[in-house]
């Protein structure tokens, strides 16, 4: 049995990798984010109630709404839990990959994933886990892309923090600024053979639409096609670059900047935005249809 939903909210972190790596996103999204911790703290901050009564109400509430197995919160954060462990992996190979080009370990360069195709995949599967999460939580068919794209414009706090981190961490320093583009170039010429030996998707694979791996990568790639617009939009209207937001890391990740590959693996295997934002999201969608449903 996994934690209960109010120790999860309870045990996010106030400091640390993730939450730093978050914080250093702020020069683009200034003032966007409050790292929203404790399950109590959570239920005051989004409701403004301070009537205790009532809290546990709402708190109790919210429990019985996550624990419902017919509802889709606990799907939701079994997707942003897993895509960041199998990311994780993701990284270490990639890591592999970079020390067999720098050093004798040619070999192994061999038996690691091209970090560019890799990261496309990871940036997709990524992507995709966000449309699918969304619909969880909302209760709506997995493959709502429309309902998707409508709430993604609207966006914001945690949900669009970790937009923001997807953008910046698994798009622009692995790919640079156009990694819209050439993310989506790489997708679309891959086979499903490609997906099927990539940690990341098979992480994730049961939870997206699609009856075989050839149907899950047509969804992927409508998904990314959908989705480009907001992208390419959220890196210019914020003038997003890849010295920027290497520059706002680097002042707390020692790393040398032609370096990018090494600092995108570190990233995927120590930053773990996606639960953590996930987390969040969930406890505040759980409280507002809790506080509507008393």
């Amino acid at each position: 049995m996994s934690k209960p939903i109010f120790q999860i909210v309870d045990e996010l972190p106030t400091g640390g990798l993730t939450v730093m790596a978050l914080k250093s996103l702020d020069k683009f999204v200034p003032g966007k984010w409050d790292n929203l911790v404790g399950f109590d703290n959570t239920i005051r901050t989004v409701t403004g109630e301070t009537d205790e009564a009532l809290i546990q109400q709402i708190g109790e509430r919210a429990v019985a709404l996550y624990n419902d197995k017919s509802q889709g919160y606990q799907r939701a954060l079994w997707l942003y839990e897993t895509v960041d462990n199998a990311s994780g992996l993701l990284g270490s190979a990639a890591l592999a990959n970079r020390i067999g080009q720098d050093t004798f370990l040619g070999f192994l360069k061999n038996i690691s994933p091209k970090p560019e195709k890799a990261q496309s995949i990871d940036l997709t599967v990524k992507l995709v886990t966000e449309v699918v999460a969304f619909c969880q939580i909302n209760g709506i068919p997995g493959d709502s892309l429309g309902d998707f794209l409508a709430a993604l414009n609207g966006y914001t706090g945690e949900s669009l923090m970790r937009m923001a981190a997807l953008v910046c961490f698994d798009g622009v320093i692995p790919l640079g600024a156009d990694f819209a583009l050439k993310g989506l170039s790489l997708i679309k010429g891959m086979k499903a053979s490609d997906l099927e030996s990539n940690q990341t998707f098979n992480g994730v694979k049961e939870l997206i639409p699609g009856r075989n791996t050839t149907e899950q990568l047509d969804f992927m790639t409508q998904s990314f096609e959908s989705t480009q617009g907001w992208m390419n939009k959220f890196v210019s209207d914020n003038n997003v670059t890849q010295a920027g937001v290497v520059d706002n890391l680097v002042s707390f990740i020692e790393v040398s900047k032609d370096k990018l590959d090494y600092l995108g693996a570190f990233l995927d295997m120590t930053v773990k935005y996606y639960r953590h934002t996930g987390v969040q999201t969930l406890a505040r969608r759980l409280t507002e249809r809790a506080v509507a449903e008393i």
